[in-house]
């Protein structure tokens, strides 16, 4: 006959031997993911970093790793080099990718708008004279070779009747500071970033120009949240479970972004905080709560102007093949329309 005490043991071997069968279990059904960002840990970041800090992607089951990028060409070869499961890449990239590499067998797809517009834009200083866009005409243009604002100049040009532009190239750090010299007469880049980097070099926001491709005739997308077309394939029900958790997430971030700038810091403890903090809020109103947005829903896109991009990404790019629209994208993945109701309050 078993004494009270020895009772006693047998059932508490019994409770942590089902304690242990239970975490192995819930560890078993969390599915790792490895995420690419489309640059370093910036404001804008805080979309996938506040997530993963506060266990949302833990708790639909996911365990997300997040690296930083170089660009988004690469966030989108190395999605589809199957070194990473899901990444954040700019769409006129994606649409390059497919289109100059047919027979690739593993083409990522996007399946989440988040750049609802392009965040590319033309930037000048007003001591250059220039305040209409018409005025680029026969200036001295500045940008890296493969900036989105650069390579998709040609359909900004078409848009307002630009000609006779000279390109100089150079590395992403001196661009700002070349136009600061004088040595170029405009840059094109992020408006949120490069606005900030003239900024940084002593220059005062009343002081620059900026003529956005979304307010100039160019409705191109800008970034997307893109997936191997294997993890789709294999894994359904885990891309609409990290949708998801990034639109709770994303609706987070915008409602408190100063807040959520404290997980990027945990990230890179070097960041500038306040820079950051306004980067994000710019980032926010001029290309994710834009009004293209709010008129068609956070992450989504509408077949006709995604058809149009392809069109004039096809033409810009020089592409081998022609973009087809449908090969890059893919909705059915997305949270419901209540789900994806994330966006601020119009200020």
């Amino acid at each position: 006959m078993l004494t009270t005490s020895t009772r006693r043991h047998w059932l508490a071997a019994a409770t942590l031997a089902a304690l242990g069968a239970f975490a192995t279990a819930a560890q078993a059904q969390t599915t790792p993911l490895k995420f690419q960002l489309d640059w370093r840990f910036e404001g804008p970041s805080a979309l996938f970093l506040q997530p993963i800090a506060k266990g949302l992607f833990k708790a639909a089951g996911l365990d997300v790793t997040l690296d930083a990028g170089n660009g988004s060409g690469g966030a989108v070869t190395r999605v589809a080099s199957g070194s990473y499961d899901l990444g954040f890449a700019d769409l006129a990239a994606l649409m390059e990718f497919h289109a100059n590499n047919p027979d690739a067998p593993n083409k990522p797809v996007a399946v989440m708008m988040v750049y609802n517009n392009t965040p590319a834009a033309v930037l000048t200083l007003k001591k250059s004279g220039i305040r209409s866009v018409g005025q680029l005409s026969g200036k001295k243009l500045g940008a890296p070779v493969f900036d989105a604002g650069r390579k998709g100049f040609p359909i900004f040009a078409q848009a307002n009747k630009i000609s006779n532009v000279a390109w100089t190239s150079m590395d992403p750090p001196l661009r700002e500071t070349m136009l600061v010299r004088g040595d170029i007469d405009a840059i094109t880049g992020f408006s949120f970033t490069s606005l900030l980097n003239l900024e940084a070099r002593g220059i005062k926001a009343a002081d620059v120009q900026i003529f956005p491709y979304a307010e100039h005739g160019v409705k191109l997308y800008g970034n997307a949240i893109i997936a191997s077309p294997k993890l789709l394939k294999e894994k359904p029900e885990v891309v609409k479970a990290f949708l998801l958790a990034f639109a709770k997430g994303a609706k987070e971030v915008m409602a408190n972004p100063d807040a959520s700038i404290a997980y990027v810091k945990q990230r890179d403890g070097i960041i500038n905080e306040a820079l950051e903090k306004r980067r994000l809020r710019l980032a926010i109103d001029a290309v994710i709560a834009s009004p293209d947005a709010r008129a068609e829903g956070f992450g989504q896109v509408l077949a006709p102007r995604l058809a149009l991009m392809a069109s004039q990404i096809s033409d810009a790019y020089g592409t081998k093949t022609r973009v087809v629209p449908e090969a890059v994208w893919n909705g059915a993945f997305l949270p419901s329309k209540a789900e994806l109701d994330v966006l601020p309050p119009k200020r």
